[in-house]
């Protein structure tokens, strides 16, 4: 689920909306580094969404401060973000991702001092990840157990982050998350009337032998290193 095989012409077809939001992402970075005004007039600034200028509740979920910080957050898109769009469809997975990350800046706006500037699309990510959440619990008919414990694995590796960097907007993490779970039932229905999958079942505790690792497992978590990697790149760049 979480493996990418497509070339590129498949996976523009398959996942449009990803596209260009990924697409998005690199012409209004480019835009950023030789526009001063734009990025003043765009970034998240919690004193002037005060004086009425709303659409800086929205800008700042395509922004992002460097190269590291645009990689980190699109190659997470690009590798969570096509499962819930094919379970979506593409106007719903847009609304789904733009609504998660206005909500995570309202929380910025709301929990956050006047003077706090903001940029970055963690928030709308991270709705994706609490939207996988309500899955691996609730609506285990749509998750499976191997690809559960990658979304909890990454869970753990993404809300560590969040503490660890300094720079890092936790209101928009942890509201983005909580926003995605809250929004998840309503975008994804109620389903089968399934019981609710427990932790242990995610995670048996088994004495046999463990089954070897296919190749795109292998693959998934050399990924999951890889963006860990770059996290902590982006902390000191």
């Amino acid at each position: 689920m979480f493996v990418r095989t497509e070339n590129f012409r498949t996976f523009r077809r398959l996942y449009p909306i990803i596209t260009i939001i990924v697409a998005i992402h690199l012409v209004l970075w480019l835009i950023v580094q030789f526009s001063p005004t734009f990025r003043s007039l765009t970034i998240g600034f919690n004193l002037l969404i005060w004086q009425g200028e709303i659409w800086r509740l929205v800008t700042p979920i395509f922004l992002h401060a460097s190269l590291t910080h645009l990689l980190f957050n699109s190659l997470s898109l690009v590798l969570f973000g096509p499962g819930v769009e094919r379970m979506l469809g593409k106007v719903k997975f847009l609304v789904f991702y733009v609504l998660g990350g206005i909500l995570a800046n309202v929380a910025t706006l709301l929990l956050k001092p006047e003077i706090y500037m903001h940029l970055g699309a963690s928030g709308a990510i991270f709705a994706i990840f609490g939207l996988y959440f309500y899955m691996v619990f609730l609506r285990p008919d749509l998750l499976d157990r191997a690809n559960s414990q990658v979304i909890l694995t990454i869970l753990v590796i993404g809300l560590v982050m969040t503490f660890l960097n300094q720079n890092i907007n936790v209101v928009a993490h942890l509201f983005g998350f909580f926003a995605g779970t809250v929004l998840a039932p309503f975008f994804l229905g109620r389903g089968p009337n399934t019981a609710p999958r427990s932790f242990r079942a995610i995670f048996p505790k088994t004495d046999s032998p463990r089954a070897p690792r296919s190749g795109k497992q292998t693959i998934v978590w050399i990924v999951l290193i890889g963006l860990v990697l770059v996290g902590i790149l982006a902390r000191y760049m």
